[in-house]
């Protein structure tokens, strides 16, 4: 199979695309070949080594953590998928851009998404799903996102607003179109912060999710009033720091069959930035280390 590798830690210039040995599902996998696979933040974080220590590549390693696309081999245990099944879903850290990709976790793709949408679905969901739930219910309270616009924190607005929640979504004021048409108030993030949000929300927030780790959590507490009415998917540190949730990303099929059933009944939709072709994983590699994207960027396998 064609894939994408990087065979030291370095920039995006360092991704090369190669044939590799095809993989097999093991207990429990399946293999699907791959429409789409987008890309994470782990990803050019993972091939630019600077989560070497925590998380040790073996090199050359092949970046991507979720893909969509059809089934083409399933491993033993495995019920309820068939070969010819179109998925979306989660494999390990790395495996995800290539024509072949062994999946952990999955779910079947709702026909109202394209295969880029599906693509885009997986890590962005569940991480999204897994911050919302250490909030508790949703309903009727008001929940502010920090970095509403990028793949997470737009998953998370629309899957809130699924929920019953008053979602109000910070991110520059470029993307606060965008945040309106997901279902949030928008505001601006950075100083002056708690100010804002009494004029938008006068009765005060309730909870509060922390997409970007920009620095905010501390707002954040005094926003709410407590600790643990926020919850943070991305600056693990500082939350454990005050004693907020801290959430991890976790291979779940459950919740990728949420985030599909939402995705079914239109009320959630993957957004895409921008597309590019296998040949260009470096370019989209550089365009998600730039930070700053509304929505995800995806690799067209």
């Amino acid at each position: 199979m064609r894939a994408a590798h990087f065979h030291e830690y370095g920039g995006a210039e360092s991704l090369v695309i190669e044939q590799a040995p095809d993989p097999h599902p093991g207990l429990g996998e399946i293999r699907v070949r791959v429409a789409a696979a987008s890309v994470n933040p782990i990803d050019w974080k993972l091939r630019a080594g600077t989560l070497h220590q925590l998380i040790p590549l073996e090199l050359p390693a092949i970046p991507g953590r979720d893909a969509a696309g059809v089934v083409d081999e399933i491993g033993d245990g495995v019920q309820g998928v068939s070969i010819g099944d179109r998925v979306f879903g989660l494999g390990g850290v790395t495996g995800a851009t290539a024509e072949l990709v062994i999946l952990s976790a999955w779910a079947h793709a709702p026909d109202t998404w394209n295969d880029e949408q599906a693509a885009g679905a997986g890590l962005a969901s569940v991480t999204a799903m897994r911050g919302l739930n250490a909030l508790g219910s949703l309903a009727g309270r008001t929940l502010l996102v920090e970095g509403a616009a990028g793949g997470v924190g737009g998953a998370a607005v629309e899957i809130a607003v699924a929920q019953g929640a008053i979602v109000i979504g910070t991110a520059s004021e470029r993307n606060h179109e965008f945040l309106t048409s997901l279902g949030a108030v928008p505001t601006t993030y950075g100083p002056g912060l708690a100010q804002r949000l009494s004029a938008l929300a006068p009765h005060g927030v309730d909870i509060a999710l922390d997409t970007a780790a920009s620095g905010s959590l501390d707002d954040l507490v005094a926003i709410t009033g407590d600790p643990t009415r926020v919850a943070t998917v991305a600056d693990h540190a500082g939350g454990q720091r005050l004693g907020t949730h801290v959430v991890n990303a976790e291979n779940d099929s459950p919740l990728l069959s949420a985030a599909a059933e939402l995705g079914r009944q239109g009320r959630y939709t993957p957004r895409i930035e921008q597309t590019y072709p296998l040949e260009r994983i470096a370019d989209a590699h550089a365009h998600a280390e730039r930070g700053r994207t509304r929505g995800k960027i995806v690799i067209c396998i």
